[in-house]
């Protein structure tokens, strides 16, 4: 319908628009030719008509044609639009301008307005000043005028007043009567005594009142009331007896439970929320509050449970001394969160040293005397378990136990000689085997000190920590390192037999590995827990030096009870070669029937040999080890070779003596030593000395193993053959 009334109106154009507005689709132009040849007869295939190319030619001409009439036109309709709107902008422009205009002269008159208002507020403040320079003056005399009145009430011996008569009132009168006491403090007392009376009794009276609504505000949980009655007894002298009064009210039913101490924060947590909507310095009744629980509740509570235990029970003393201590330190810091003032960190400090000087003054004494018993105890309980009686045994560094006779006797003299010596001077002391120490004394030792250490580290000033922890050191000092591992090495010492004894019990390396153990106890407790008390302190280096003595001189024990042990392994090798090794080994009567390959002496010193090489392995550790095992291994080489020397050789004897070198070295191995094995190489190459041709002597002397040997070890071997004394063999080895 569209198209038709454009067709009616202007046939060539209205074609044209017909193809843009028939559809709503945005305008493509290929698609508008296609649509185009598509309408047009003989424009496309379609109906099975034949192409008729002059006619769609024809059809496109004509529609440009009314294309460009279409622009023509639409470009006038541009043009005509583009005049309209320059015409409105011009008085759109015209009229922005005049408003403009407008808005200035608005804005001048507002800027006359203002400074009108202005200047009329700042007569109305003269005048007010003025007024109030009237009236301040009146409103004095009116008050006094009152006062007098009231005054007058007190000199006739009558309160006739509302203000007084009424109980409803006693806001005003309390006002009143207030303000009148202060005036009678300056009439004199010779005139006035009589009325000064009157109204200080009332004054009193009028207190007594507010106090007593205070409370009764209280009780029935009135803060509004609460804060009233505060603020008109703030200019009493009763106001700090109205703060009484709410902090013994406060307190009522809030102690029911054991826990004082939860029981305090909670009680002050309550209260710092409420003090603030009552009293206009809530800072101070809170502080008061705190105060008095300190001195009353929790002063009494700590002397119930101290005074109990203070001369019966040191442990329990101590205990709770330190428990009381902590728990109070921590109800501080909790408190810490309120507002108490400028300086509540000394305030709170005061509280707690008021409560515990009497107690922390000596505490020191009390700890060093029951750790003291304690530790004797815990040793003598050990002691007493083994049956045994501790020696009175003397140290070369350490005083194991103060002897009370001025002499000596004979044993005790023989005793330490032999420790210091290798000397058989007598018996050694049979311990069978016990090494007197024991991991649970120790670390029974090592935990009451660390519990000390802790109640040191809490109890004691700051000024005296360091020092009271060296005290306390020193105390494990005495009885772990000295009256226990000392003792067990002094025991250990004397206990080692003499290095000619036979199947003697070589135990003191188990002294040796659990001193080590308990020793790495010990350190780990130095390290832990004494280290942070006195690492800023003079006596930092005190203790250091006290423990490097301590490791100094049980070093010196430990190397003095290693060395005879070691000798005493070498004395059982010695008498196990000297029963089992036969002059006939080496010599066999019958060359050519010889079926063993090395001697039953050896085989046995081998065996002995490994069992302590595993052994010394098992009691020590890190470079000990190797260090131990290598003396061991230079001793056991020393004892073998001055064993060859002492047989003489037949050729099978000489096989047989380097089958027990080899076995040796292979033993020799064990000890992971390379100067170990070094020496058995080279006695091992020393006995094939034994067995090689006279020819070849020369020859065998000069190999690697044996060239830098002196010629007088050499030639000793040599002289071990059966056949050395021959011409032939002496020619060849000179």
């Amino acid at each position: 319908m569209r198209c038709e009334h454009l067709l009616k109106e202007q046939p060539a154009v209205a074609h044209c628009k017909g193809f843009f507005l028939c559809g709503q689709e945005p305008f493509v132009a290929d698609e508008y030719i296609e649509r185009l040849a598509w309408r047009t007869p003989g424009g496309g295939s379609r109906g099975g008509e034949a192409f008729d190319p002059k006619r769609l030619l024809e059809e496109f001409v004509n529609h440009i044609q009314e294309l460009q009439v279409m622009d023509e036109r639409i470009q006038r309709k541009v043009e005509k639009l583009e005049q309209q709107c320059q015409k409105e902008a011009k008085e759109f422009a015209k009229k922005v301008q005049e408003l403009q205009k407008s808005n200035q002269v608005a804005f001048q008159h507002f800027q006359e307005l203002d400074e009108h208002i202005s200047y009329v507020a700042t007569k109305v403040c003269h005048l007010g000043d003025q007024l109030e320079g009237v009236n301040t003056p009146r409103q004095r005399a009116v008050e006094a005028q009152k006062l007098m009145k009231y005054f007058n009430e007190f000199l006739d011996g009558e309160l006739k007043s509302d203000v007084f008569t009424n109980s409803e009132k006693i806001k005003e009168a309390a006002d009143i009567i207030q303000k009148l006491h202060l005036i009678a403090q300056e009439l004199p007392f010779d005139r006035f005594s009589e009325v000064k009376s009157k109204i200080a009794s009332k004054y009193h009276d009028l207190e007594c009142q507010l106090i007593q609504e205070f409370t009764s505000a209280q009780r029935r949980g009135e803060i509004s009331r609460m804060r009233e009655v505060a603020a008109v007894l703030l200019h009493f002298k009763g106001y700090s007896h109205c703060v009484d009064v709410y902090i013994k009210q406060c307190q009522e039913g809030a102690f029911l439970r054991n826990d004082v101490f939860e029981d305090a924060a909670i009680l002050c947590q309550r209260v710092n929320k409420q003090v603030g909507e009552i009293f206009s310095n809530p800072e101070t009744v809170l502080a008061k509050l705190i105060q008095n629980i300190f001195e009353v509740k929790l002063q009494s509570y700590v002397k119930d449970q101290l005074e109990e235990h203070r001369k019966s029970d040191a442990e329990q003393y101590l205990k709770n001394l330190y428990d009381l201590y902590t728990r109070t330190t921590n109800l501080s810091s909790k408190l810490m969160e309120f507002n108490l003032g400028t300086d509540k960190q000394t305030f709170l400090s005061k509280l707690i040293k008021a409560i515990f000087i009497s107690y922390l003054e000596n505490y020191i004494e009390v700890e060093i005397g029951y750790l003291k018993s304690r530790s004797a105890m815990i040793l003598q309980r050990y002691y007493d378990s083994k049956n045994h009686q501790k020696r009175s045994i003397g140290t070369g560094g350490i005083q194991i136990h103060k002897r009370t006779e001025a002499k000596l006797s004979i044993q005790d003299l023989k005793e330490r000689l032999r420790q210091r010596t290798n000397l058989p001077l007598g018996p050694s002391i049979d311990t069978h085997g016990e090494t007197f120490l024991s991991q649970e004394v120790v670390v029974n030792l090592l935990q009451e000190t660390k519990q000390a250490f802790e109640r040191c580290h809490r109890l004691s000033d700051p000024s005296d920590l360091p020092k009271n922890a060296f005290r306390i050191f020193s105390m494990l000092v005495e009885f772990l390192c000295t009256e226990h591992i000392d003792y067990a090495l002094e025991t250990g010492l004397a206990g080692i037999p003499s290095s000619d004894s036979k199947n003697a019990n070589l135990y003191f390396l188990d002294v040796v590995h659990q001193a080590n153990t308990i020793f790495h106890l010990f350190d780990k407790q130095f390290n832990d827990h004494l280290m942070p008390l006195i690492s800023s302190s003079p006596k930092l280096s005190e203790c250091l030096q006290k423990k490097k003595d301590i490791i100094e001189q049980m070093e010196v024990k430990l190397d003095m009870g290693i060395d005879r042990t070691l000798n005493c392994m070498i004395g059982q090798m010695k008498h196990i070669l000297a029963a089992e090794q036969r002059k006939t080994d080496f010599k066999p009567e019958d060359e050519n029937n010889v079926l063993i390959q090395y001697t039953n002496a050896c085989v046995k010193v081998c065996g002995y040999v490994r069992k302590q090489v595993e052994k010394i392995r098992n009691s020590m550790d890190g470079k000990n080890v190797d260090t131990v095992l290598m003396e061991l291994g230079v001793r056991f080489h020393r004892l073998i070779y001055e064993h060859l020397q002492q047989y003489s050789y037949s050729c099978m004897g000489g096989m047989l003596a380097i089958c027990d070198v080899a076995e040796y070295r292979k033993c020799a191995k064990d000890f992971k030593i390379a100067l170990v094995l070094q020496l058995f190489d080279t006695l091992h190459a020393l006995c094939n000395l034994l067995v090689v041709a006279p020819d070849n002597l020369k020859q065998v002397c000069s190999g690697e193993q044996l060239a830098n040997l002196d010629k007088n070890i050499l030639h000793s071997f040599v002289q071990l053959r059966v056949d050395y004394r021959s011409a032939r063999l002496a020619r060849h080895f000179s």
